[in-house]
Parts: structure tokens; C-alpha cells; sequence
């Protein structure tokens, strides 16, 4: 039995604009969730993912929802397999010990597991060549850094 191959496009041959857009949505996302107000008088940020983790495994498991999301999204952008394998295991170490009752909430302001992901796959493509919005320009129809 022949099954069709549905293969992703890797990253090296994404569009610039199709990355910028996918890192911005991840990017919104990781801050809400890991670091979207700060405690006034201190340096500790903390995100929608510590406050929902106040919720007894309800809030866990949306938190791990949303934590799925960006990796959903790295997939789209064709990363290999061991990224993708290292993002999933930061949210579910986050899922797993954000679930324990006071300890995990106080994890979750700590561990950030989204600006964790966020940063695995930032790493992840610049590997691949890739150069944020802001370092490029156009020169010979190739992005390249104006310094």
C-alpha cells in the first residue's frame, strides 16, 4: 500500500516574509504566556501560563494548549525533527511539574517554557541561514545584514 508523502518545506527554502510573520505570532504568544506583566519593585515577569496554572489541571492543560501551538508552528516551518522533539520537551516538563499544587506555579514563572521554544527555534533557523527583519536589506535580490 503506497501512501502519498506529505512533506513540509524546509526552512531553507521559506520565504523571509513567511518566517518573520510565523516568529511574530510565536513570539506574541511566548510573552503572553511566559511573560506578560511584572511584579512591581522586582525584576520577575510572569505570564498567563503562571495564572492559569492556578487553575487545578484545568488551567494546566490550556496552558499546555497554547504551549502546543507554538510548536505547531515550528512544524509548519519545516523544522528537523530534534527541535521539534526538545519543544515538546519543555512544555511537557512544564505541563508535568507546572501540575503539582503551589510548587508548579511558582515553576511556571521560573522555567518559561515558551521563551524557552521561542528561543530553541529562533536558534534553529538562524543555523539555516535565517536573519531577522531587522538585520536585513535587499542586496542582489539576497537578504543580507547593513551594518
Amino acid at each position: 500500500m503506497n501512501r502519498p508523502t506529505q512533506t513540509r518545506p524546509r526552512v531553507e527554502h521559506l520565504d523571509h516574509d513567511r518566517i518573520d510573520a510565523a516568529l511574530a505570532r510565536i513570539t506574541m504568544v511566548a510573552r503572553t504566556m511566559d511573560s506578560l506583566y511584572a511584579i512591581p519593585g522586582t525584576k520577575i515577569r510572569l505570564g498567563l501560563d503562571a495564572i492559569l496554572g492556578l487553575v487545578p489541571v484545568a488551567g494546566d492543560l490550556i496552558s499546555q494548549a497554547i504551549a502546543t501551538y507554538i510548536i505547531w508552528e515550528a512544524r509548519q516551518l519545516g523544522v528537523s525533527k530534534l527541535t521539534l522533539a526538545r519543544m515538546f520537551a519543555n512544555t511537557l516538563v512544564d505541563t508535568m511539574i507546572g501540575a503539582v499544587p503551589l510548587a508548579g506555579d511558582v515553576f511556571d514563572v521560573v522555567f518559561r517554557a515558551n521563551m524557552k521554544n521561542l528561543r530553541i527555534l529562533q536558534r534553529h533557523l538562524e543555523k539555516r541561514g535565517y536573519r531577522p527583519a531587522a538585520e536585513r536589506t535587499v542586496i542582489e535580490g539576497e537578504y543580507r545584514r547593513v551594518a
